[in-house]
């Protein structure tokens, strides 16, 4: 199965792609969509549905794994990540890839073992579960094969109790 992780962002989005066959994972890519800070709003969104179109196209995922937003107490960053995220989807849907959203409490806990996990020990877990040398860079770039691991054990889970795994 080859699932593209998400960890959307206005001025960064977090992205990754890995196949997972058998209890095996091979990391494909991994990096960021950036968006500068001068950039108008529009021709931001723009850039990440443009980038994220490209990225789909080119890895032709079974699966996309994207966290569901929680809310912090600046508006005006949620609203600009809202937005993000609902490009993000957007792209996904164009490219009828199946969508799959997860918290970050999922994440951790699929990833860890421990819901209440740090992010160091994310990262360290994602470095180890997937064979690298050093912890992916940018952070969100962490965060985004995090979440393709989480869906990689949410979706064998679901195989193996005999759950379709449709979200």
């Amino acid at each position: 199965m080859r699932i593209i992780g998400i960890d959307p962002g206005y001025a960064i989005v977090g992205i990754g792609a890995v196949d997972y066959i058998g209890n095996r994972f091979r990391t494909l890519e991994y990096g960021a969509i950036t968006t500068p800070a001068g950039m108008s709003t529009v021709d931001r969104l723009k850039k990440i549905y443009d980038e994220l179109t490209l990225y789909l196209e080119k890895y032709k995922p079974d699966a996309v794994a994207v966290e569901e937003l929680f809310f912090n107490s600046n508006q005006k960053t949620a609203i600009n990540v809202a937005q993000a995220r609902g490009v993000i989807l957007v792209a996904v849907k164009n490219a009828n890839v199946p969508v799959y959203e997860y918290t970050p409490l999922q994440v951790k806990q699929s990833v860890t073992g421990y819901g209440r996990a740090q992010k160091g020990q994310i990262q360290q877990m994602v470095k180890t579960l997937l064979g690298l040398n050093v912890i992916p860079k940018p952070d969100d770039a962490a965060d985004a094969l995090a979440l393709a691991i989480c869906h990689a054990h949410s979706s064998k889970m679901n195989n193996l109790l005999g759950l379709n795994g449709v979200r």
